[in-house]
């Protein structure tokens, strides 16, 4: 399976919205599967709190008691200007959707 992931990585450098549609399609029919990726990226620190509750269509409170009752840490406040604007877009997208 790993050569599969390696020329989805290579393919995408040329064609970048083939893969991308694909990997969108993918993690909008397989949920657990996108819950446990977007989960990662927050565990690895590519997305912030904010994001990873926008990314997850759940309401940041929501999302913190879920983190806790699975024994995932939950990092809250903000180190650079960068996450800053990320947790403000975050918030503003989750306000939009509740209109």
């Amino acid at each position: 399976m790993m050569w599969q992931l390696a020329q989805l990585e290579k393919l995408h450098e040329i064609e970048p919205d083939i893969v991308n549609n694909a990997i969108a399609e993918l993690l909008e029919k397989e949920t657990v599967l996108k819950e446990k990726v977007i989960i990662g990226a927050y565990l690895d620190g590519d997305i912030n709190f904010g994001k990873t509750a926008e990314l997850l269509g759940v309401h940041p409170v929501k999302l913190r008691e879920m983190f806790l009752s699975k024994g995932i840490p939950v990092r809250v406040g903000i180190e650079s200007k960068e996450e800053i604007l990320a947790e403000g877009t975050s918030a503003k997208a989750i306000r939009e959707r509740v209109k």
